[in-house]
């Protein structure tokens, strides 16, 4: 399956990536939805609930609690999928990434043309004056973050009940309409909508780079079970 998958990044120059939590696992941040019993063992809410919007605007010293405890993870570097695909950018091969990640590591390995679903943990602004702070205005913080005009500095990732940006959902469907070649990796395909934008492929071939199986799987063209930084790093050829 290696050398097959080798053989189709060989051959197209259209490729678009679609990835989820897997993508980072390699990376130290956990997949969210894998330790949900270890979060409500210290909170006294649910992460789905505290990461709501609702939550956010009425209890935002809870949220900011969790949130830098969980959501931010400072020591996290990429991993050879991150790298991968930052190198088939730089060759020409990738012309997307699409994530449903917010944690800024496909940036930090070099990729240009990124879109993020569901927001970035990089970014933050001032819901009073939209004034932008970078990630170390939540992170250095203890309490609520706020501007010197006094306005709460929020995370500009999309919380439960907020819909996703309109221009990024274009961008990323019109990057999936137009490749010839879909690589999923590290997602259970469960979130929506982010999941349903794949059934805008109109290319030659998908491929699945998934731990488990997915309800996707029957389309793909090539499924490969093994991690996905191993896969990818071996295929390419990174080797740090």
């Amino acid at each position: 399956m290696y050398e097959e998958l080798k053989d189709v990044i060989e051959k197209n120059n259209d490729i678009v990536f679609f990835g989820g939590a897997g993508v980072s696992t390699e990376s130290g941040i956990p997949d969210f939805r894998s330790v949900d019993g270890l979060y409500n063992m210290k909170y006294k809410y649910p992460p789905e609930t505290i990461l709501s919007h609702s939550f956010f605007m009425t209890k935002p010293r809870d949220f900011f609690d969790f949130y830098r405890d969980k959501m931010l993870c400072p020591e996290a570097r990429p991993n050879k999928a991150h790298l991968a695909l930052a190198e088939l950018e730089k060759q020409g091969k990738l012309k997307a990434v699409i994530t449903q990640n917010i944690d800024g590591l496909h940036q930090m390995a070099g990729s240009k043309k990124v879109y993020e679903l569901h927001g970035s943990v990089m970014r933050n602004y001032c819901m009073k004056c939209h004034k932008f702070y970078d990630v170390s205005a939540i992170a250095e913080s203890t309490d609520i973050p706020k501007c010197k005009c006094g306005g709460i500095i929020k995370p500009d990732v999309v919380l439960y009940e907020e819909g996703l940006d309109d221009k990024t959902v274009t961008n990323a469907v019109r990057a999936i309409a137009n490749a010839d070649v879909l690589i999923i990796g590290g997602t259970s395909l469960n979130v929506y909508p982010a999941a349903g934008f794949l059934n805008y492929f109109n290319g030659n071939k998908i491929v699945l780079l998934n731990k488990s199986a997915t309800s996707f799987d029957k389309n793909a063209d090539i499924v490969i079970r093994d991690p996905i930084g191993q896969v990818l790093g071996e295929v390419v050829g990174i080797d740090s």
